[in-house]
């Protein structure tokens, strides 16, 4: 993997919730003083593409390796004489993505149906790991490291799982409300954008993923009432400022759940306290796969509220083989 980076940037690509798990690896890299670039892929297919030299590894993100848009990338790159290398990071290797790739990395998530849970997830922890090697780490050492990091992050979900009420708090907090904004920066992103998209494709609910920060530019004039807004505030540099933000937009009105840092903790929506659950000291690069559980729950719940079959699509599908 090292081998290939020849230069100080990197590509980071992908569609939907893998796009998403992009955010912790790319917050990773920068950290290190790597220049990584995140862009959807038909955004540098169509409209980025001549930013890429024969230095610029592109690392292309996608459960199932066949989304129209990563194939078609990939095709075109494999196309260009002196074209970048290729990096596919997929859930198995009998696809058109790796078929096309420098090197594959399988994340090993296995067979899913419905918007992605385990193949997120798994993506985050690859990713991580291909950044521990990026940094200078030995595979090895990468290997051992994320597996404890991993195990400390499955633990967490097992306990957020365990409450078997959490869902059905969460539904209660959300109530009538179609308003839903799920707001995180930095690595925490990858968790809001997934936690929306989860939302839209198991619910048909709006929700919207943004930057905390950019909520304030505009988007503010929705707090109110009828807004639910679900706060990720994980992120050490930013956990004050967000939590800040949760309490202006509680102030104003607006159901507001928040996800912290905090050991092993639930305060259910109608206690004296804000509602928040704890998700404890997880390494940021995997915190999103444990951040988006209760989420993931929510979605679950409000999916049979609604008459829906969980993870069932009505319009769109597992994999996107059309742009």
């Amino acid at each position: 993997m090292a081998g290939l980076v020849r230069g100080d940037t990197v590509i980071l690509t992908g569609m939907g919730g893998s796009y998403a798990a992009c955010y912790p690896l790319a917050a990773d890299l920068a950290e290190a003083g790597l220049t990584a670039v995140m862009l959807g892929a038909a955004e540098l297919l169509h409209f980025r593409i001549g930013i890429l030299d024969p230095t610029t590894p592109v690392i292309v993100v996608s459960q199932s390796g066949e989304s129209a848009e990563v194939v078609h990338l990939a095709e075109t790159l494999r196309g260009r004489n002196g074209g970048p290398s290729l990096v596919a990071v997929t859930n198995g290797t009998d696809n058109s993505l790796a078929r096309r790739a420098d090197l594959v990395i399988d994340t090993f998530a296995g067979e899913e149906t419905g918007p992605s849970t385990r193949t997120f997830a798994a993506g985050l922890v690859t990713l991580a790991g291909i950044g521990s090697v990026l940094r200078g780490a030995t595979v090895e050492a990468a290997c051992n490291a994320m597996s404890r990091i991993a195990e400390r992050a499955a633990v967490s979900i097992e306990r957020l799982l365990s409450n078997g009420s959490l869902g059905d708090d969460l539904l209660a907090w959300l109530g009538p409300r179609e308003d839903v904004v799920v707001l995180g920066r930095g690595p925490a992103r990858a968790a809001a954008e997934m936690a929306a998209l989860t939302l839209k494709e198991a619910d048909g609910l709006a929700a919207e993923a943004l930057e905390s920060a950019q909520f304030r530019h505009g988007p503010l004039e929705l707090a109110g009432p009828g807004l639910a807004a679900i706060v990720i505030a994980t992120e050490p540099e930013t956990e004050t400022l967000d939590r800040a933000l949760a309490r202006e937009l509680r102030d104003a009105g607006a159901a507001v759940f928040e996800i912290t840092r905090d050991d092993a903790s639930f305060r259910p929506p109608g206690s004296p306290a804000a509602p928040h659950i704890g998700i404890g000291a997880i390494d940021r690069s995997v915190a999103p796969a444990v951040s988006i559980v209760p989420i993931q729950l929510l979605a679950y719940r409000l999916a049979i509220a609604r008459g829906r079959e969980p993870g069932a699509y009505l319009r769109a599908a597992k994999v996107t083989t059309r742009e």
